[in-house]
């Protein structure tokens, strides 16, 4: 007779998997503006690339007879597919069945996706829009669980491949845990919070009425703690940035970013550079300007753009390779190092050093965030822990100074480790650079403060001893005893970058394989 029914109760099991949580629950999902997960892997991946594990698992229902009668499929919908031809690893939960709850599923099928990615060596993608775990578990279950999953690799995962988190609805517990430990982590505005407890055990444990929004949206932590690193205006938008991000990176720590193809002239000479800083070091200017400059035309992708807004992260090409990129925009806190700030650069190397990303910092920083409040936020030791992960790190490294480069946080421009053969750093200025322990204008009245103040004119008396200054600040004298590789013409950037990032990458391959240490999350 063969294996036709079989073969029938097979395709009906794949059919009623299909069918998610059924159709008045993918209504709701649609009501309240949100994609099905099966949906969002539609709309992630290479078209019809989508390789399922794990399709049959679920809750079945059986006859007296035992026989199959029906079946609700498991939250958990996890796979292969492509994203430009790259093969990734997806993890999707799926909110028409239990809310997606993490623990009202079988923990197997999702921890058994992140163990591919890492025995793969894969990317891997989580889709997250889950309510967490469920006291309703105690009956079905008859005993409670000591938290946490021996089997899941969560840490050695991020030393070894690209993890995306992306928030698509309440992600409570669990669920936030899969989207902030992570490289890279993107929220839907008004769609998606992320939180420890949802409001219900807010209200219970700290008597506080809250809702999700207020409680865990893109405001919080996109705009604000820095767990969620950008924000999507819709979830197309969200998926769009994972395709884009993990185009600039390496499927695993044992392989190299990959060069694409780049239309614009390595040589390129933008005559705007040489104008970009302002005379008057008191004006500010557009660092995002800078970059679209210098860097291949339209490939400058920011990360966490409205988190420590003193500092830009951003992966970026030149000549189509892959680098990460820093630099200071002036307009927010002048640029100087605050407390989320030095956060987004420890994090910000870490990725690019775990990846072989060579960087380049185009570099204004006026210092560390000084005040009471700057103080009270520990500024200084999250600066130093931003400054041991750039000492820390192997990949080539290149540092243009356009403007200033002052105290601790100026040190941090780049590594002092030297050249060595596997960590490339070097270090250009532009003319409008100045650098030193502090501040000319603020060490002239800390310095001369008494002589100044008996002076006839103070006023005067302090710009005389300011303009002697810098004179001895000019860059040109620090060229002179070679404390810089060399002042260029702004416009001479791009061709020197893209140069260097070709030597950079011939020095890859040796660096190939985890660090030593893994990223510090």
């Amino acid at each position: 007779m063969g294996w036709e029914k079989e073969i029938d109760e097979l395709n009906t099991r794949r059919r009623l998997a299909r069918k998610l949580g059924g159709e008045d629950a993918i209504d709701r999902q649609h009501n309240f503006g949100k994609l099905t997960a099966r949906e969002r892997i539609d709309l992630l991946l290479d078209a019809a690339t989508f390789h399922e594990m794990g399709t049959l698992t679920g809750k079945a229902e059986y006859d007296a007879e035992g026989a199959f009668r029906d079946i609700t499929p498991a939250n958990a919908i996890i796979g292969l597919g492509r994203i430009d031809g790259r093969r990734v690893v997806v993890s999707a939960d799926d909110f028409t069945i239990r809310g997606g709850s993490s623990e009202s599923t079988i923990s197997d099928k999702w921890v058994f996706a992140e163990r591919l990615a890492f025995e793969m060596r894969m990317p891997l993608i989580r889709l997250v829009d889950s309510a967490g775990g469920s006291v309703r578990l105690l009956e079905q279950q008859g005993q409670t669980k000591i938290p946490g999953y021996p089997a899941w690799p969560l840490a050695r995962l991020m030393g070894a491949v690209p993890v995306v988190g992306v928030a698509l609805g309440a992600c409570a517990g669990l669920g936030a845990i899969k989207v902030a430990f992570s490289h890279f982590s993107v929220m839907v505005k008004g769609t998606s919070q992320v939180f420890a407890a949802g409001p219900p055990v807010v209200k219970q444990g700290l008597g506080a009425d809250i809702d999700k929004e207020a409680l865990g949206g893109y405001r919080v932590h996109a705009r604000g703690s820095g767990v969620v690193q950008n924000e999507a205006n819709s979830e197309e938008d969200a998926l769009d940035q994972v395709r884009n991000y993990l185009s600039y990176l390496p499927r695993s720590v044992w392989e190299m970013p990959e060069r694409t193809d780049s239309d614009d002239d390595p040589h390129r000479v933008d005559e705007f550079l040489i104008d970009a800083i302002p005379e008057d070091r008191r004006k500010v200017y557009d660092a995002r300007k800078i970059l679209k400059s210098v860097f291949d035309k339209g490939s400058v992708f920011e990360i966490g753009r409205y988190y420590g807004g003193s500092t830009i992260s951003a992966l970026a090409r030149l000549d189509g390779y892959p680098v990460g990129v820093m630099a200071n925009d002036p307009y927010h806190a002048g640029g100087a190092m605050t407390r989320h700030a030095a956060e987004k650069t420890e994090k910000f190397v870490d990725v690019c050093d775990t990846f072989h990303l060579p960087i380049v910092n185009l570099v204004d920083q006026p210092g560390v965030m000084t005040g009471i409040e700057a103080e009270k936020a520990g500024t200084v030791g999250a600066a130093l822990r931003a400054l041991a992960a750039i000492e820390q790190s192997d990949t080539p490294w290149i540092s243009i100074i356009v403007r200033r480069v002052f105290g601790v946080a100026g040190g941090a421009h780049g590594r002092k480790h030297g050249i060595d053969g596997s960590s490339v750093n070097l270090r250009y200025a532009w003319p409008s650079a100045r650098w030193g322990s502090i501040p000319i204008e603020g060490g002239v009245q800390a310095a001369f403060r008494k002589e100044i103040e008996a002076a006839p004119d103070p006023d005067a008396r302090r710009a005389e001893i300011e303009a002697r200054y810098e004179k001895l600040a000019s860059p040109f004298r620090s060229a002179e005893r070679f404390s810089i590789l060399d002042i260029i013409d702004p416009r001479e950037t791009r061709p020197i970058l893209t140069d260097w990032v070709k030597d950079a990458y011939a020095l890859l391959p040796a660096q190939l394989g985890p660090r030593t240490r893994t990223m510090r999350c």
